[in-house]
């Protein structure tokens, strides 16, 4: 009672919502505009049934002109001066229908406290500013806690976790700031979390990654002192069968554990998931959203009678998908935006060619818990596994134009992906292996030749062995240790 009094616990799109609300007039806008309970500007892109390139390419401008501070009239001429005819398309649609966006709502936040009556009224409102996980704060998200607490924020975070350059974070300018403004500096370097072996695998990557070297807390109590190793394979076929009968054998042995497969990328991991659906195991796709009973009952009759040709043909797909899920219908908020979210998924779907029972098939009844305790084989990829945790990790397909991805050219988009590596060897408790394959179809049938990634050159520092020192650890193991550890 007293902490739900005096503590008030926000994201940043809530903390701009709550200041747009209150004082949008300040800069000229109208409170009432409305509120992004979607991702409309994806949304809108579907609808105009642009191609990816050109989503990716619109969005990823717009994102980056609305991180600068500018109003609606600045906006539009930075996008007209680069060039960024999609993004100002969007930007005008998006005006005209008098609405922000997930962008917009940090962008007018930061407008309305440049205000010095509106941020000295945060300031008295706010005694101390917490931040969590400082190094996926933008610069604008930096500016937005200094306006309301300078000198009063305490942040949390580790540098070896940050991940998200691509939505404009950047995690060395962050730290170098924050430790100019703070006074002092604790660090903590005891896991309570990895094994030993897990341990040396990701300090292994600590010079790329800016990562504290860190210990066990209890380095006795884990069974064998854990598992660390990297694995060849002739190709994903070969890596997809071995990483599914990896988890088989665990899972017979103790049915509780939970076996993370993390991939880079998303495509390819394909093959593993394919394997994986056809094991009889427990199998949980991150990507797909486990959705809550009345969205799920709602979705899974949309899908029974649904013409995905004629879905696709109209004008307006998602319009069509809400339409057919009587969305209009849903009073109550939260369940409307976990609706958008899972027709926008589905229109995704549709569009890879996926059929109405195929999706069908795919969703899971339940909530975000289902996918943080149910045992099982557990599919994901790097950035969506973060703050995450399994018993046991496989990281597959770690070649080399996977990660470091072969779009990562410069030197800080290099050590970006090392930090993606680190966070997902990170997310194991007993164990982790690392597996790539050294030919490998692309999507005309063509193979090609990989090596592994760069960074194996630092994992095998670590306490890593191979194919036959897995068998053995397997072999050796003290299960029952291992399931109640």
């Amino acid at each position: 009672s007293v902490l739900r009094d005096c503590v008030s616990v926000t994201n940043f799109h809530g903390l701009s919502t709550r200041i747009f609300r209150a004082h949008a007039r300040v800069i000229g806008l109208d409170p009432e505009m409305e509120q992004p309970e979607s991702d409309w500007v994806r949304e809108q892109c579907l609808r105009w049934g642009w191609g990816w390139d050109q989503i990716i390419s619109a969005e990823g401008a717009l994102r980056r002109a609305k991180q600068q501070g500018l109003n609606d009239v600045e906006v539009e001429e930075l996008l007209r001066r680069r060039r960024a005819t999609g993004a100002l398309k969007l930007e005008r649609q998006r005006l005209t229908e008098n609405r922000l966006t997930y962008d917009d709502l940090p962008r007018v936040a930061e407008l309305i406290l440049a205000n010095d009556s509106v941020a000295s009224l945060y300031r008295s409102h706010f005694g101390a500013v917490i931040v969590d996980e400082f190094q996926d704060l933008t610069p604008q998200q930096l500016r937005i806690v200094n306006r309301i607490g300078l000198g009063r924020t305490t942040y949390a975070g580790d540098l070896a976790q940050g991940i998200y350059g691509f939505a404009g974070a950047q995690p060395a300018q962050i730290d170098a700031a924050i430790r100019s403004e703070c006074s002092t500096v604790i660090e903590f370097a005891e896991s309570h979390r990895s094994s030993p072996a897990v341990l040396s695998m990701v300090n292994s990557l600590n010079k790329m990654t800016g990562g504290l070297t860190l210990t066990s807390a209890r380095p006795d109590s884990w069974p064998g002192g854990g598992l660390a190793a990297g694995v060849r394979f002739n190709n994903p076929s070969e890596e997809g069968r071995w990483a599914v009968g990896f988890a088989r054998y665990i899972l017979d042995r103790a049915p509780q554990q939970r076996i993370g497969v993390i991939c880079r990328t998303a495509p390819r991991r394909e093959t593993v998931d394919a394997i994986a659906d056809q094991s009889g195991l427990p199998v949980y796709r991150w990507d797909d959203g486990v959705l809550d009973t009345e969205t799920a009952k709602i979705m899974k009759a949309m899908l029974v009678r649904l013409n995905a040709v004629e879905a696709l043909a109209s004008a307006d797909p998602l319009l069509y998908l809400r339409e057919s899920a009587a969305l209009g219908a849903v009073a109550d908020t939260d369940t409307r935006r976990f609706m958008a979210d899972a027709l926008l998924w589905c229109l995704d779907k549709l569009r890879d060619g996926m059929t109405p029972a195929q999706i069908h098939g795919r969703i899971k009844v339940g909530d975000q818990n289902t996918l943080l305790t149910a045992p099982g084989l557990h599919l994901l990829s790097g950035h969506v596994g973060k703050g995450q945790q399994f018993d046991w990790v496989i990281v597959v397909g770690a070649e080399d134009g996977v990660i470091p991805d072969w779009r990562s050219t410069t030197e800080a988009s290099k050590l970006e992906d090392a930090r993606v590596l680190s966070v997902m060897l990170s997310r194991a408790r007993h164990g982790v292996v690392v597996t790539f394959a050294v030919r490998i179809a692309d999507r005309y049938g063509r193979v090609r030749t990989k090596q592994g990634t760069p960074y194996f050159a630092q994992l095998r520092a670590a306490s890593f062995t191979d194919a036959a020192g897995v068998q053995a650890f397997m072999q050796s193991a003290d299960w029952d240790a291992i399931e109640t550890r």
